[in-house]
């Protein structure tokens, strides 16, 4: 009974402010049928979408056309940002390393690794945000916390002769699942990559905000920062 209704002699009675909503491939319905109705109807929007014909399915476009329709504008969802501290930690030397152990030592290694880094983050309430072969990637909600658990992921290696490094940096990052992003999060990898063996560096916006802690710092001198603006004053945590 749908399929039989003939609307298209009233079409230009109507004078109103009208959308007209199709989406491609629809094997029901032609959407030049959509775009003829919007033609018939004086000052009408036709706007075509990706998509079956189901509405249903994958919605957000058709949404988002409804509501800049409706109001003239369309809404652009902030992203989800936190502040925190970012911990990059990772064994000095690793492919070296691994080369002289072999797979199955170095997995038994890596293991021990994981375990003693784990067990620090619990202590020190870190989160865990993910991890790429010996390296990790952890955020803190408090600054001197999170310079104390790197400071003790590096004493409990060395039992396993090897050595660590970390980096740390205060910043907003932005969820993105369960994974995080942003400048903040790629300037904390950086930081980190310029770490020596049993080094744990932070940025200067790390040293000024955790003043008063009683942490102390080695001034490491200006750097550069691949892929980020301005150059960044680093600092060696000392014994914490």
């Amino acid at each position: 009974m749908a399929a039989d209704i003939d609307v298209r002699n009233v079409l230009p009675a109507i004078h109103v402010p009208t959308l007209v909503i199709h989406r491609t491939p629809d094997r029901l319905i032609n959407p030049d049928n959509g775009r003829f109705l919007a033609e018939q109807i004086a000052g009408a929007k036709f706007v075509l979408l990706p998509g079956g014909h189901a509405p249903w399915i994958d919605p957000d476009g058709i949404v988002d056309e409804i509501e800049e329709f409706l109001t003239g504008v369309r809404h652009v969802a902030e992203p989800d940002r936190v502040l925190a501290t970012i911990l990059f930690t990772d064994i000095v030397g690793s492919t070296k390393r691994a080369a002289e152990l072999g797979d199955h030592r170095w997995r038994d290694l890596l293991d021990s690794f994981y375990s003693a880094v784990r067990k620090e983050l619990e202590r020190h309430r870190g989160k865990e945000v993910n991890t790429a072969g010996d390296s990790f990637l952890a955020t803190f909600d408090g600054l001197a916390r999170a310079i104390r658990c790197a400071c003790a992921i590096r004493d409990s290696v060395h039992p396993f002769g090897i050595q660590g490094r970390s980096g740390l940096h205060t910043g907003e990052y932005e969820l993105m699942g369960d994974d995080v992003g942003g400048i903040a999060v790629n300037i904390g990898a950086r930081v980190g990559a310029l770490a020596g063996p049993d080094e744990v560096l932070v940025s200067s916006t790390v040293k000024d905000l955790v003043a008063g802690s009683g942490i102390s710092f080695k001034d490491r001198g200006p750097h550069e920062l691949k892929g980020v603006p301005d150059t960044w004053r680093l600092f060696q945590v000392g014994d914490s």
